[in-house]
């Protein structure tokens, strides 16, 4: 949730459930790795991981953090649920016994193994933290009502105000009592911190000799600031290097070459010797929101007659052909074509029949080649529906608030991150915008400004609704209303492009996961 409540857009750059209809097949990975066999991975050595800056605090939920924040602190503190290939959650055994929900009461069994750096155990407390901390910013901590121990040391009991089905997004990662959120936390991971310099460009993290889990291979993981990430392979200083800013924001993004600047860099990422690349559907997508609040597009029937002239497969060949991924289109605005219960409703959106002779701007991030093509093949689309538009690449630094905040504006190309519980954390998007006290409507993150009280009510439902099946049902239901809105089109599932020398098991493309870091090391 707190990337929605950050609007942290992606600007041309995050036991399992049962029952429901199986994923559909994605023309993208869903995860792309290179093989482990941890009987073939050598102890010891240090391995070097590129990230965009190193943050000076590893608390995932300030509004302000860096975003590889959350991939240092998932080699540091508990996740009581990892994500699986299709975004399914699913109990890591490390961390939790078990777990039962009776009404509105959830009793979480610890590992009795499971204790922070300095030896004391995970307990009722480290929860009841975190929930003290959270409660008041964040709708899931909100939605607790008492947090205590249980029948022994290693239960905890959550009571939530009613049923939420989505408890398992909570206390992942669980922060210490003891240290809270500033600065570095004690480690509860098969890591922990030697050194955090964000000014420096580098976090050391080590093995925990405290860690009774699965032996760690690596002696450590060094962290370090890359920015010029195609060199830093070359010249042998990174061993693993996420690629989709270096291939979508080349050097000369902003010149006329832009676009074969683009190409030329995802050709000298794939010749890279010593290095393979990795491919997969990033947990990111993009898609255009039309400005409801204002001008021709406040008729529903206008954007209705808008969107249905898109062809967004055309869109996606666009810009996913000339990274070599298949132009796979998305036809859903709260689950990705790899997550369990996809299905494509665009089909409610209708084809409309009424004619358009319209003038309209398009906003997208500058810098980006992914965007660009993607707003030149929609201007070429449009113009054949009588729509003219005129595209207006502004700096992504200031695209949120400089500009699709203020609303002036009348179709918008951007990012946003996908998540594993919609029911909760996509709702901002959609909800009605409702009057502040000048009276005036408040969006918020819903800046196409449309909405209904439908909407928000099948949200609620399926926020509310235990079974697997109808809370996937009413989120099917959500998504046909917001494509009759004519809200915003889903265009294409984001790639994630990541590099990995040869020598490096186990790491890649993850898609809505993350690395099991035990497992991290270099082949024998």
């Amino acid at each position: 949730m707190k990337r929605l409540l950050a609007a942290v857009l992606l600007l041309g750059t995050l036991s399992a459930c049962s029952g429901g209809p199986a994923p559909a097949p994605s023309a993208q990975a869903a995860r792309d790795l290179t093989p482990v066999d941890r009987g073939a991975v050598r102890d010891g050595g240090t391995l070097r991981w590129a990230v965009d800056e190193v943050p000076a605090s590893l608390d995932v939920y300030a509004a302000d953090a860096p975003a590889d924040t959350a991939l240092i602190a998932h080699a540091l503190l508990p996740s009581l649920y990892r994500l699986d290939d299709h975004a399914r959650p699913f109990a890591d055994p490390d961390y939790l016994a078990g777990a039962q929900v009776a009404d509105r009461t959830v009793t979480y069994r610890l590992n009795p193994k499971a204790v922070w750096s300095d030896g004391t155990p995970l307990t009722a407390a480290d929860f009841t933290a975190q929930w003290t901390a959270l409660r008041a910013n964040h709708p899931g901590y909100a939605a607790i009502e008492s947090v205590a121990p249980g029948a022994d040391p290693h239960q905890v009991k959550v009571v939530f105000r009613q049923p939420y089905p989505e408890w398992q997004a909570l206390f992942s990662p669980l922060y210490p009592a003891a240290t809270g959120f500033a600065g570095t936390p004690l480690s509860a991971g098969p890591l922990t911190v030697k050194s955090l310099d964000a000014k420096g460009g580098k976090a050391s993290l080590v093995r925990n000799p405290r860690w009774w889990g699965d032996a760690v291979k690596v002696d450590g993981i060094d962290f370090l600031a890359t920015p010029n990430r195609l060199d830093a392979l070359d010249q042998n200083q990174v061993d693993v290097a996420a690629l989709e800013g270096a291939v979508d924001h080349p050097p000369l993004a902003k010149s006329a070459d832009a676009l074969d600047s683009s190409v030329q860099a995802l050709k000298r990422a794939e010749a890279l010797p010593g290095i393979t690349l990795h491919r997969a559907a990033a947990p990111a997508w993009t898609q255009l929101t039309l400005n409801g609040a204002r001008g021709p597009l406040a008729d529903a029937a206008v954007r209705r007659a808008i969107a249905a002239a898109v062809d967004r497969r055309k869109l996606a060949e666009a810009a996913l052909a000339p990274l070599g991924l298949p132009a796979t289109t998305l036809g859903n605005h709260l689950l990705m074509a790899d997550q369990e219960g996809y299905r494509d409703n665009s089909a409610a959106l209708g084809a409309s029949a009424k004619e358009l002779h319209l003038e309209l701007n398009l906003l997208y991030p500058d810098g980006s080649a992914t965007a660009r093509r993607t707003a030149d093949a929609l201007t070429a689309q449009l113009a054949t529906a009588g729509v003219t538009l005129h595209p207006q690449a502004v700096p992504a630094a200031g695209f949120v608030h400089d500009h699709l905040a203020g609303g002036d504006w009348d179709l918008a190309l951007f990012s946003w991150p996908a998540t594993a519980f919609p029911a909760v954390d996509e709702r901002p998007l959609y909800a009605k915008p409702r009057p502040g006290t000048d009276g005036k409507p408040v969006a918020g993150l819903n800046f196409g400004g449309t909405g209904t009280d439908e909407i928000d009510q099948l949200f609620d439902r399926a926020a509310a609704e235990p079974d697997q099946v109808k809370r996937t049902a009413l989120l099917q239901q959500a998504d046909a209303r917001i494509w009759e809105l004519g809200h915003s089109v889903p265009l294409y599932q984001r790639p994630e492009l990541v590099a990995v020398r040869s020598s490096v098991a186990g790491a890649g493309a993850y898609g809505f996961g993350w690395p099991r870091f035990q497992d991290l090391g270099f082949q024998r």
